[in-house]
């Protein structure tokens, strides 16, 4: 079994996913503490529980529900990563935002030496890990390149190519891929247009984006949550821009547009010799 130094681990993460130079915003949560780390306080990416000085083995995860950290406690197990793309876990609701990691849940973490580790925008950004190029990937489309600038320093989309003629059969391979039911909101022609394909992995329903889908002159734009609520505008502008734009719209849930990063991550850790596995999560309909 391999074990490695958890400092080493942490600077390899923050160095080659450049959180150096990228800025997030979980401030909405609560992470007064004493078990949180003053970084992550500070910057919301990186290193959340440092709980352990080595690691031999790695969980990774989309959202860190409690049932995902209940599995990990139970295991029983020491000297132990959880690496999550999201800060905390994730209910589809209309209202409010999800809950995060109890407290109990986090002593008992310090308790067994569990450090928890987070890349949101990071892993969002256009890489060979990335949330949106992952997908693509599971969906075997051929990557032409990235879009969605969500600021100066990130892209979090992909535009890409398919063989594949018609809206319908591409919704059926995303069905098939994903293993559930997805949305498709026909705003436009029901045959692909130059067989271009737009994706933004994860809550992509915004107005910047429709927009510059709009510009390319793409006419189907894939994501995950895609429900119009009527007390957020943003999303309700969207849909509007994409119906303006004859912009096809597929939603396949947050959970399992972005889970295929968290899963390659796997490979990832095992490269880097580490035991790795990735912890199953929960999609929502809802999102649709």
């Amino acid at each position: 079994m391999v074990i490695i130094k958890a400092i080493e681990l942490y600077k390899k993460l923050d160095l080659e996913f450049n959180i150096k130079n990228i800025n997030d915003d979980w401030s909405f949560m609560n992470f007064e503490n004493d078990f949180i780390t003053p970084e992550f306080r500070k910057k919301y990416i990186g290193l959340v529980l440092d709980n352990a000085q080595n690691i031999n083995k790695v969980y990774t995860t989309t959202f860190p529900d409690k049932e995902i950290i209940k599995q990990v406690i139970d295991k029983d197990e020491k000297d132990i990563l959880i690496f999550s793309h999201h800060a905390m876990g994730y209910i589809a609701s209309d209202e409010g935002f999800p809950f995060h990691i109890p407290l109990s849940y986090m002593e008992e973490m310090k308790n067994r030496r569990i450090s928890f580790y987070v890349l949101h925008s990071p892993l969002d950004n256009y890489s060979d890990y990335s949330t949106s190029v992952s997908f693509a990937k599971a969906l075997g489309l051929e990557i032409v390149k990235p879009f969605c600038k969500y600021d100066d320093k990130i892209e979090v989309g992909v535009i890409c190519k398919t063989s594949l003629k018609s809206i319908e059969e591409i919704k059926e391979l995303i069905k098939k891929s994903v293993g559930h039911d997805v949305k498709l909101y026909d705003y436009g022609d029901s045959v692909l247009k130059d067989g271009l394909v737009a994706i933004a992995a994860g809550g992509g329903s915004y107005p910047f984006v429709a927009r510059e889908v709009a510009e390319l002159g793409i006419n189907l734009y894939i994501t995950g949550f895609t429900k119009p609520l009527k007390h957020f505008e943003p999303v309700l502008e969207f849909h509007q821009i994409a119906k303006d734009n004859l912009i096809n719209v597929i939603g396949a849930t947050h959970y399992s547009t972005e889970k295929f990063a968290c899963m390659g991550m796997v490979d990832y850790f095992k490269n880097l010799g580490l035991e790795s596995e990735f912890l199953q999560g929960k999609y929502y309909l809802e999102d649709l």
